[in-house]
């Protein structure tokens, strides 16, 4: 491929799903044989915003990936000068994330600066954000007005898009699969690793804990008597960016503290495969959703999954193929779980995912980015 690409957005040593993706995107147009730049941020969010701990991890950057911290997300003098520094590098084209509203100011003001010479496309994780706040649709609607073509990961987020543009030049591709963690790992080891019980029965769940991802949903499912008399145990991996005390009152007052292991942290990408190695089930009881970047981790690491109907998650989750479907309904969660230990699926769901994951590939999503921008160019 003979290409300038300029991805713009969130990267090492920035942590959370978005940077991992653009790491990840970055090494496929590598091997393609684009000539790539990440323009990352030297301030993505003012501290008082941030409800984690910290917005950076710690390890190794990528390797031979040019990542420019140089994107100040709420000084507009700064815009102006990471414009003028990306028309220098004169790219065929520009690829911005965009994921939340608060971003749409900066990035919809480099996006029409550089606009003028340039063609501009967009990776849209979220046009209409999980969490709503007043002037939402005005900002979202000034970034996407600046932009001359879309991918989505779902095909919710495809039809949310319809919202705030009549263009056409959009596509909808699946969520690759991170396979920047490593490879699988045995399960007893992995469980090992984590002082867990070698015969014991573990659920996961995973990743930042938010309101929208039903932690308390599962907390729920855990009450529930079948689900202890199984012996299975809940383990929640992530930091919470909502009170954590809420949730500990809630675990206190199911009376379920035998069934969850809290590892309450942001959980290090070396350590990753030993929470997916270990479980036997990858839960995620979402309220709201587009689509996960949880369930693109448990294919790499080829992980049964049980997913509520929301978004986009139902479409990249087959049905009792490779996991389950389900209502938001306590009852009906127990009833698949229930039915996975008791019918003993875990082997045949991860058969199911080796074969399905092959659909999940970086390669297909640089395809799709470079047959709609032809048109463009």
């Amino acid at each position: 491929m003979n290409r300038k690409v300029i991805i713009i957005g969130p990267a090492f040593p920035y942590r959370g799903g978005i940077a991992n993706f653009n790491n990840s995107l970055a090494i496929e147009y590598k091997k393609q044989g684009a000539d790539v730049k990440v323009y990352s941020f030297s301030l993505q969010y003012p501290s008082f915003l941030f409800p984690g701990k910290t917005q950076y991890e710690n390890g190794n950057p990528p390797e031979n990936i040019d990542i420019i911290p140089v994107i100040n997300s709420i000084n507009p003098f700064n815009w102006f000068k990471v414009v003028r520094s990306i028309k220098k590098e004169n790219p065929d084209y520009v690829i911005f994330r965009y994921w939340l509203p608060f971003m749409a100011p900066a990035l919809g003001t480099i996006a029409k600066l550089l606009r003028t010479t340039t063609k501009i496309f967009a990776i849209t994780d979220n046009v209409i954000p999980h969490e709503k706040r007043f002037g939402d649709y005005f900002l979202t609607k000034y970034f996407i007005s600046k932009c001359d073509a879309f991918l989505t990961l779902s095909s919710s987020v495809l039809d949310d898009l319809k919202k705030f543009t009549k263009s056409e030049e959009k596509i909808f591709i699946p969520h690759p699969i991170y396979d920047s963690f490593g490879d699988v790992v045995d399960k007893k080891i992995a469980k090992k690793n984590l002082g867990l019980e070698k015969d014991g029965k573990h659920l996961l769940f995973f990743g930042f804990v938010r309101k929208y991802k039903g932690l308390d949903i599962m907390f729920e499912v855990m009450a529930e008597k079948r689900i202890q008399e199984l012996g299975i145990k809940l383990i929640v991996a992530g930091e919470f960016y909502d009170n954590k005390q809420e949730y500990i009152s809630k675990i206190k007052e199911l009376n379920i503290s035998d069934y969850v292991i809290l590892k309450s942290d942001f959980i290090p990408e070396e350590e990753v495969r030993n929470y997916f190695c270990a479980s036997d089930l990858i839960t995620q009881t979402y309220r709201t959703a587009t689509q996960s970047g949880v369930t693109q981790i448990a294919y790499h690491f080829e992980r049964p999954m049980l997913v509520t109907n929301v978004g986009g998650l139902a479409e990249i989750v087959p049905h009792n193929k490779v996991g389950y479907v389900c209502d938001i309904n306590t009852s009906e969660i127990a009833d698949c779980i229930v039915d996975f230990y008791k019918k003993e699926k875990e082997v045949m769901f991860s058969e199911n995912v080796k074969k399905e994951k092959k659909r999940f590939t970086w390669q297909e999503l640089v395809n799709g980015i470079e047959n709609l921008i032809k048109k463009q160019l």
